[in-house]
């Protein structure tokens, strides 16, 4: 599988588009806006005043999200300022995403984005800093290519966010056998009739996937402190999980049941079997405790804070005490439906490369299904992980 070719989100504006199957990227985009806040009056207030700011949204797709971080990060540092009586720099805003993302969408959308932004600040012009047209002094560029690796130059940014994006890793992984005389090879994944690790999934598929998962996120880690300013600060929110547990079900339990979709219509020979045992996921949720073991390994960065907050498969943040909802069967399904397009919206370009373009509107009806029975009888959740970083140094 071309990862760099195939994962990007479904483009354009249609039914089965990310720009219209967006709400739960958009709500973790909001729950980690407190986050986000703190580390950006942390850094702004840390710093001395100056004339502009780099920042970076990694994994910014297309649709309305793409401008909803950028939005605000701009509203934060504009407040910051005018309550310590700065002149809000110029701010130097760089997209990124894998070059296969939709940025026509995303420029397409650029004068609505910057007519909102002069109609909030136009009563407001000379405590805001904007120029004599009135415009915000917001510069927007697209920077096309994979964040696991270097994409700016060195020490140009001073904040980096990424949402919704660091569970997506490099490639597959590939499964490792070792042979009697000592020499390590590489093989694929033996993870028959699943699509991504689960419960019997050997362990070798589980240590491929968290070793894939530390590799990437190293150079992650590296890549960005090259590119940031010392003190320089990054918010990281991605699905992961409260458990050490890979398998557990808020970890894998949207691509088990996926793979039941997938498996129903093998079984019907509409699809071939083989091609589910070829296909596995490149996503990884990885637990808190991975993630500060990639953290301290690296030793770039050090964590300002880092939290686990539960949500629900539609992006609604949960509570332990409303954790078990009783949903009636038409609510249930109905739930099932609206999962089943955000899930197609994202990974419909993964799928139909390995079983093809006119199976997908018979697939996701099953997926729908299955689905909704589960939220009849269960109520699944995320662990979204929202960690603030600060460059060392």
């Amino acid at each position: 599988m071309e990862v760099m070719r195939i994962l990007h989100m479904n483009k354009g504006n249609g039914e089965t588009s990310y720009a219209k199957n967006s709400i739960v990227q958009s709500n973790i985009i909001s729950l980690g806006r407190r986050v986000m806040d703190e580390a950006l009056k942390k850094l702004m207030m840390s710093k001395p005043e100056s004339s502009s700011i780099g920042i970076a949204d990694l994994g910014c797709s297309s649709g309305p999200n793409s401008f909803l971080s950028v939005s605000n990060i701009i509203d934060t540092i504009q407040n910051v300022c005018h309550d310590v009586d700065r002149t809000v720099p110029e701010l130097r805003v760089s997209l990124n995403d894998l070059p296969s993302n939709d940025f026509n969408y995303i420029f397409a959308s650029l004068p609505e984005f910057f007519d909102r932004l002069n109609e909030r600040n136009n009563n407001n012009k000379e405590v805001l800093g904007l120029d004599r047209r009135g415009g915000p002094p917001c510069f927007v560029s697209a920077v096309p290519g994979s964040f696991y690796g270097r994409l700016f130059p060195r020490e140009s940014l001073h904040f980096v966010h990424s949402s919704s994006s660091l569970h997506w890793l490099s490639q597959v992984p590939c499964g490792e056998v070792d042979k009697e005389d000592g020499v390590v090879i590489t093989a694929d994944l033996d993870n028959k009739g699943k699509i991504y690790i689960s419960k019997t999934s050997p362990k070798s598929a589980h240590k491929a996937y968290a070793l894939q998962f530390q590799t990437d996120f190293s150079v992650f880690l590296r890549s960005r402190s090259e590119e940031l300013v010392p003190g320089g600060r990054m918010v990281l929110s991605f699905l992961g999980r409260s458990s050490p547990d890979p398998t557990s079900e808020e970890g894998c339990y949207q691509w088990e049941l996926l793979a039941q979709a997938l498996m129903s219509m093998a079984n019907e020979g509409i699809i071939k079997e083989e091609d589910i045992d070829a296909f596995n996921a490149p996503y990884y949720a990885a637990s808190s405790e991975e993630l500060k073991m990639a953290i301290e390994k690296e030793a770039s960065f050090f964590i300002d804070r880092l939290d686990i907050s539960p949500i629900d498969w539609e992006g609604v943040s949960i509570s332990e005490e409303s954790y078990d909802i009783v949903r009636s069967k038409p609510e249930a399904l109905a739930s099932g439906q609206r999962v089943a397009k955000t899930i197609r919206a994202v990974i419909e370009p993964m799928l139909e490369p390995t079983f093809g373009r006119n199976v997908m509107d018979d697939l996701f009806e099953r997926y729908a299904k299955i689905v909704g029975e589960y939220f009849y009888v269960s109520s699944p959740r995320y662990a979204m992980i929202t960690v603030s970083l600060v460059r060392t140094g």
